[in-house]
């Protein structure tokens, strides 16, 4: 700690660069939102995203999750036994083109450092998408849902939680089952939570289920009524909720663009030599 502290204080790092009013924390804060944001070398996708497909694909509501390769992703991945360690929402046109003629911002996510932003398709291009998709929302739900998370934009990360963020430079070995408190270890507001923490605060909002708990209502196990046979869904609090949920979640569909528009797999061009075995096998 001695030598972060001292990094941070001397501002050797871009996101130790002091500002008006600044303490030793805030300053310390962004060394470590720095650190946790920076990309490994040799990350290559299976399967990159097309920025155009996904636009046509996309609907209002949907969730993207990413495989990040940050320092901070290897985290979240590891705690949550994941491939998906990002997660942002699809807003569509919501908001304005922008003036110097860039790239419609059409995805609101939360990240480290920055806080409630939004940010083009493009910027996952390079990245391995899923996208999910809920089932039957409403045209009013699916308003607020979106509303939601656009009236949250500039919402800041609180860089003075310290000990919030050094959790991620230390994924130790801990049981599966305290994996998902680690992360949601912490105020538990949303501006300090990572990203899923406030798509599934979205969808709270409109009694959505994403993974519910499910408990047996009281009764005599004598009696075996309907009553204590039956089941009471609970929406677990926010801040519990990691990228994967919504992948696990049975009420949210996935969708995968390459089948959207109709696949003919008899179509496919293989490379000379692939396929020709199974084809001499018929």
């Amino acid at each position: 700690m001695p030598t972060i502290l001292a990094i941070a204080t001397q501002g050797c790092y871009p996101f130790a660069m002091s500002a008006p009013g600044d303490t030793l924390f805030d300053r310390l804060g962004r060394f470590l939102a720095g650190r946790l944001q920076e990309e490994s070398s040799g990350y290559q996708p299976y399967t990159p995203s097309d920025p155009d497909t996904l636009r046509r694909v996309l609907q209002p509501g949907d969730i993207l999750l990413i495989e990040g390769n940050q320092r901070i992703s290897a985290t979240i991945k590891y705690l949550t036994q994941s491939t998906w360690s990002h997660s942002a929402l699809y807003i569509g046109d919501t908001l304005p083109e922008p003036e110097d003629g860039s790239e419609r911002p059409r995805l609101v996510e939360v990240n480290l450092g920055e806080g409630c932003v939004a940010v083009p398709l493009s910027k996952y291009r390079t990245y391995n998408t899923r996208i999910c998709r809920a089932s039957g929302l409403s045209p009013e739900d699916r308003a607020h849902v979106v509303g939601f998370m656009v009236e949250r934009l500039g919402l800041k990360y609180d860089l003075k939680n310290i000990f919030d963020m050094l959790r991620y430079f230390f994924p130790v070995p801990m049981p599966v089952r305290w994996r998902r408190r680690a992360i949601g270890f912490g105020s538990g507001d949303p501006t300090r939570a990572i990203c899923s923490s406030l798509i599934a605060q979205a969808y709270e909002g409109i009694r959505y289920p994403i993974l519910p708990e499910i408990t047996r209502a009281p009764g005599r196990a004598s009696a075996q009524s309907s009553y204590s046979r039956s089941e009471i869904l609970h929406i677990r609090h926010h801040s519990l909720y990691t990228p994967r949920d919504f992948d696990l979640s049975p009420y949210f569909r996935i969708v995968k663009p390459t089948l959207e528009y109709g696949f003919d797999y008899r179509a496919v061009e293989w490379a000379a030599g692939q396929g020709s075995e199974a084809a001499e096998s018929e």
